[in-house]
């Protein structure tokens, strides 16, 4: 979500894909980083993709069905990888995702859209095998989070703020609800306090923290785009402003320790042991194994490649 307190304008994810001041805010993808040390890199529909950062853009196309992500694939592994060599590239599906959320994680209908994935990523393995890639090309295979279905309807006791005693929207200068179960809220001068009194303790499954009270475990407390009212909900809530404004069935967002909220985390390769199944690591840590494999120098980040050095068949 890119938002302006000043202006009071918000844009979902998908109206920001070619909004380079929402990309563009310090810290650089692993694509461009791999281009400036001199690797050839593209990205296929990856989120960010579209953005140009600090005057650097990168090759990219887009995707909507599996007919279109077959063509992409085979665009990838045949004129990128085989005819241009490239050394990386990231490729984006977003399924099952938008499939979850309308109609629940448990769904047929998500399951089938998981069936579509499934053959995907067999198509992945067929085509590399066919361009002769499979003895060069290390393939990592991932989300970026998982999902929970969402509580809603009769019997209920749905999260809406204004319901809360005590809180109102006109103590606001800028508020971020409605888009899930959390919540970034900017309260008038003078208010900060009054609003966070009124919310803590106003619904059983609402979370309520000044910013620089959050878990640290959390790591959403320094940012400076972070709003000085945080609120989090318990899995299966989402949190309403004024009335229940919220028709999605699947969600994610909750606390990541919750097993519902942890993505997985397969790789095969030439750099790869075979059948090796690995304990639990923070997503994180992805990055500097990608930098690793491809050979680049990372940026600054919070992972590390001792947490998935053991993967490797060198250890290196």
């Amino acid at each position: 979500m890119w938002f302006n307190t000043t202006t009071q304008e918000k844009k979902q994810y998908y109206m920001t894909q070619f909004v380079d001041e929402y990309w563009d805010n310090g810290s650089l993808p692993i694509w461009i980083t791999a281009q400036r040390q001199g690797k050839k890199a593209g990205s296929l529909h990856f989120p960010g993709t579209a953005a140009t950062y600090q005057k650097e853009t990168i090759q990219s196309y887009n995707y909507s069905n599996e007919t279109e992500w077959r063509a992409n694939v085979d665009k990838v592994m045949k004129e990128w990888f085989k005819d241009q060599d490239l050394d990386f590239v990231s490729l984006y599906f977003g399924e099952p995702d938008a499939v979850g959320h309308k109609y629940g994680p448990d769904s047929p209908e998500r399951r089938e859209m998981v069936m579509q994935v499934d053959r995907t990523v067999g198509y992945i393995r067929e085509t590399a095998q066919k361009h002769g890639l499979s003895n060069q090309l290390n393939i990592i295979i991932t989300a970026d989070h998982g999902m929970s279905t969402v509580l809603q309807g009769e019997g209920v006791n749905e999260i809406i703020l204004t319901d809360i005693p005590g809180f109102s929207m006109k103590d606001l200068k800028f508020h971020l609800v409605d888009y899930g179960p959390a919540g970034l809220l900017l309260p008038k001068e003078g208010m900060l306090d009054k609003v966070y009194q009124a919310l803590k303790g106003g619904h059983p499954n609402l979370h309520v923290y000044k910013k620089e009270d959050m878990p640290a475990r959390l790591h959403y407390s320094n940012h400076p785009r972070l709003l000085p009212l945080i609120l989090y909900a318990d899995k299966g809530y989402v949190i309403n402003g004024f009335y229940v404004f919220q028709n999605y069935k699947g969600q994610h967002g909750f606390d990541n320790e919750d097993m519902d909220m942890k993505p997985f985390f397969r790789a095969v390769g030439p750099d790869f042991h075979t059948n090796l199944m690995v304990g639990p690591f923070e997503t994180v840590n992805v990055y500097s194994l990608m930098c690793h494999l491809i050979g680049i120098k990372p940026e600054i980040n919070d992972g590390s490649l001792d947490n998935t050095r053991h993967m490797l068949i060198s250890n290196g």
